[in-house]
C-alpha cells in the first residue's frame, strides 16, 4: 500500500489502519493503554522531528517542493509501516 508509485501519499490509508489497531489493542487491555500511549506519543514526536531537519536540509540545498515533502513524511511514513508489520506479525 505504502509503495504506489502513482500516488506517494497511498501510506495515509496504512497510517489509518494502524491507528485503528492501535486503538483495538489499547480497548481490549485498558491497563496498558497509558503506556502504550506514552510510547506511541514519543515515536511520532521523533519522526517529526527527525522529519523536520530532514525536510529543512532538503530546503536549504535547492530540492523541490515534491523532494522536501517526501523528506519530511519519510520517518513517519518508515514508523507506519513498521508499526503495520509489528500488528501482522501479533
Amino acid at each position: 500500500m505504502s509503495r504506489s508509485p502513482r500516488n506517494p501519499y497511498a501510506w495515509f490509508a496504512e497510517a489509518g489502519w494502524v491507528f485503528m489497531a492501535h486503538s483495538t489493542q489499547m480497548m481490549l487491555n485498558p491497563l496498558g493503554a497509558a503506556a502504550r500511549l506514552t510510547a506511541l506519543g514519543a515515536e511520532k514526536q521523533a519522526a517529526f522531528a527527525e522529519g523536520a531537519v530532514k525536510a529543512g536540509l532538503a530546503a536549504m540545498t535547492g530540492a523541490s517542493p515534491e523532494k522536501v515533502a517526501a523528506a519530511a513524511m519519510a520517518p513517519a511514513r518508515r514508523a507506519v509501516r513498521a508499526n503495520a508489520r509489528k500488528i501482522r506479525k501479533g
